[in-house]
C-alpha cells in the first residue's frame, strides 16, 4: 500500500455536485492498494497514520498528532499512486489491486482507523472533487513495504 498524506485545515469531498464528506482540522490520507497487498499492509497504515507527528505543538515543533490534535481523517481510495510512467506517455495501473479487492482494504483500514480518530471516506471508483485547505503545505508519502 502507498499513501500521500496532505495536513488540511479542512476538506470537501463531492460527488456528482453533492457534498459526501467533510473535515475540519486533520489529514486527508489518498490510500493506494498495490497487487499482492493484504490486512498486514493495511495494519501498517492504521497503526501510524493516527501517531504521525505532523502538526504544530505550543513552540511550534511538529509533534503533536492528528489524534493530539483531536482532528479527524478523510480517507480517498486512489488506485493511481501505483502508475507506473517509465514507458510512453500514458501511465499503466497493472500494479494497482483489482478493485474488488482494492475495496475490500480500503475499507479495512477505514475501519481500523476509527477505533482512534473519526474517519470520513470518500467513494470508491467515483469521480470525486475535492476541495481542501493545505496546512503548510505539509505533504508525506509512506509505503507499507
Amino acid at each position: 500500500m502507498k499513501a500521500v498524506i496532505q495536513r488540511v485545515l479542512s476538506a470537501t469531498l463531492k460527488v456528482d455536485g453533492k457534498s459526501v464528506s467533510e473535515i475540519g482540522k486533520g489529514l486527508v490520507v489518498f490510500l493506494g492498494v498495490g497487487k499482492g497487498d493484504t490486512e498486514k499492509d493495511g495494519d501498517f497504515f492504521i497503526k501510524k497514520l493516527p501517531a504521525l507527528r505532523i502538526f504544530e505543538d505550543e513552540n511550534g515543533k511538529i509533534n503533536r498528532s492528528v489524534m493530539d490534535e483531536k482532528g479527524e481523517i478523510l480517507l480517498v481510495s486512489q488506485f493511481t499512486l501505483f502508475a507506473d510512467t517509465s514507458h510512453g506517455n500514458r501511465p499503466s495501473f497493472l500494479d494497482a489491486e483489482s478493485p474488488e479487492k482494492a475495496d475490500e482494504l480500503y475499507k479495512y483500514v477505514g475501519s481500523g482507523l476509527c477505533k482512534t480518530v473519526p474517519v470520513k471516506y470518500g467513494v470508491f471508483g467515483a469521480d470525486m472533487k475535492i476541495e481542501q485547505v493545505n496546512d503548510g503545505p505539509f505533504t508525506v508519502m509512506m509505503q507499507s513495504r
